[in-house]
């Protein structure tokens, strides 16, 4: 290594850190852990994926015209996409720089993506400063890309090249190339937020209780009128909501986590707004019949029919309690946003044996719970609803499979026997599970891991075992399940 007097103090951190992680300074190569099959699964559902050319583009000529080297890699080092000129390909290759292989500290010691890595901060390396020998002939610089919506750092821009045509000043080239897929990732950020504000602050709006509208990361997007401190803490950060918790506020305040689906309410308990004409009802209290809502918005209904768990419905914020052919009706009506007539949601209902008249007593007793919320001829609803169920769906056509899967906590009314309900509810399943072994990444297939279809599903739970790196604490977890499918165990 170089005369420790004339090392700077990041390389001395860095070496510290390889020396308590066991590096071997006689590592051959950086590892393999991704093969083809593996690197292309984790390529399809990496962020940076979609802005893989512009980045390439802004790269380009340094590679074509000095013979560097430029990758892009994951959070955990994994080199998920590699452009060289073919002269230098051969000696990337002898020592790793090659896609698939894992450049993080722990693995291969201080070098430009691993460090940059653990420290969150552009990185230069030169020469002998790498703890790993075969790479004294080799320079490298590097920028971590992290993600506005997580706050995470989700991969590492790096340009490398034989240690004396690197110059320092590339550190400043990759840091523009990852600001500039930060500067991209912001912006399909903010078009996201605009329009959960788009679809949810009207209710919020309506909503009898002040509050404010949180993304799945915790972050601030919106707030409801009448509260002007809120209006001001859009882009601010909380605790990761999780629904019915008590989540503090940047004030000091607490408010209760209600889901929405892909975004959160946090409501302020006992804030009750007073309606126009009459006097503000008791926060928490469930509506009952009253006459249809005036137009705009409406009433907001959140329905949460994923999973195991009872099915249960807030309006306003207000729990609603549900018997699980009541929650079949508004699975089917939300659904159907046109409307479905007495004939056709008998049909969905019984099948072939049911009838209009059958229907009709379940919608009064609805409609005596919900009143205008629920309206006839035909039969649909008077506000928005928020489904846990149609989020998943529209995640899925919008090709975020792992919202879709984070949000998917297990089939739909499984209690239900209601043939369009057990139709929607096996077409959903499959979607989640194609969509997540064709182009989840990790984190979406551990999350379809933990689903009850998940916990027993070979392929899945294979497929996670091979990009699942090693040392991760979740790879024993997989492999003790796989191991016990495929025993017969389980």
């Amino acid at each position: 290594m170089c005369d420790p007097v004339a090392v700077r103090p990041p390389i001395i951190e860095s070496w510290r850190r390889s020396r308590d992680a066991g590096v071997d300074a006689r590592v051959a190569a950086a590892p393999l852990e991704f093969d083809r099959d593996v690197l292309a699964d984790a390529r399809v559902d990496h962020p940076l994926g979609p802005h893989r050319a512009q980045l390439e583009g802004l790269l380009r000529h340094v590679a074509d015209e000095t013979g560097h080297l430029m990758v892009i890699t994951d959070e955990g080092g994994r080199v998920l996409w590699r452009q060289c000129p073919s002269v230098v390909r051969r000696a990337a290759d002898a020592v790793g720089l090659a896609e698939g292989c894992r450049w993080s500290e722990d693995t291969v010691g201080t070098n430009g993506i691993g460090t940059a890595l653990a420290t969150g901060r552009p990185q230069y390396v030169y020469a002998a400063e790498h703890v790993a020998h075969v790479l004294h002939g080799w320079s490298c610089a590097g920028a971590p890309v992290t993600d506005p919506d997580s706050g995470l750092v989700i991969g590492c821009i790096d340009v490398s090249a034989a240690a004396p045509s690197l110059h320092p000043s590339t550190v400043a080239l990759v840091c523009a190339a990852a600001r500039l897929a930060e500067s991209r990732l912001e912006n399909e950020m903010r078009q996201r937020d605009e329009r959960l504000r788009e679809r949810l602050l009207p209710h919020l709006r309506q909503a009898r209780v002040a509050g404010v509208l949180v993304t799945a990361t915790g972050r601030i997007v919106g707030a409801g009128p009448g509260e002007p401190d809120l209006a001001g803490w859009r882009g601010r950060r909380v605790r990761v909501p999780e629904c019915g918790r008590m989540i503090t506020l940047p004030d000091g305040r607490t408010a209760v986590a209600e889901s929405l689906g892909e975004a959160f309410l946090l409501r302020l308990p006992g804030r009750v707004r007073p309606q126009k004409g009459g006097r503000a009802p008791r926060s928490g209290a469930p509506r009952t019949a009253q006459a249809a809502p005036p137009s705009g918005a409406g009433p907001l209904l959140s329905l949460t029919f994923l999973g195991d768990g009872r099915p249960h419905a807030r309006l306003d914020g207000a729990p609603l309690p549900l018997s699980l052919r009541h929650a079949e009706i508004l699975a089917l009506l939300a659904l159907h946003p046109r409307g479905l007539t007495g004939d056709r949601l008998a049909l969905y209902l019984y099948g072939e044996e049911g009838s209009a008249a059958t229907v009709r007593p379940e919608i009064h007793r609805l409609r005596q719970q919900l009143g205008g919320l629920v309206r006839a001829r035909p039969y649909r609803f008077g506000g928005v609803v928020e489904a846990d169920f149609l989020t998943v769906r529209r995640l899925l056509d919008e090709g975020d499979v792992g919202g879709a899967v984070r949000l998917y906590t297990g089939e739909l009314l499984p209690g239900s026997d209601a043939p369009a309900i057990r139709a929607e509810r096996d077409e959903l399943a499959v979607r989640i599970r194609r969509q997540a072994l064709d182009r989840g990444g990790v984190d979406a297939l551990w999350a379809y891991a933990q689903t009850e279809p998940g916990r027993a599903d070979l392929e899945a739970l294979e497929r996670l075992r091979a990009l699942l790196p090693a040392g991760d604490p979740r790879l024993g977890a997989v492999a003790s399940r796989s191991d016990r499918l495929l025993n017969g165990d389980l």
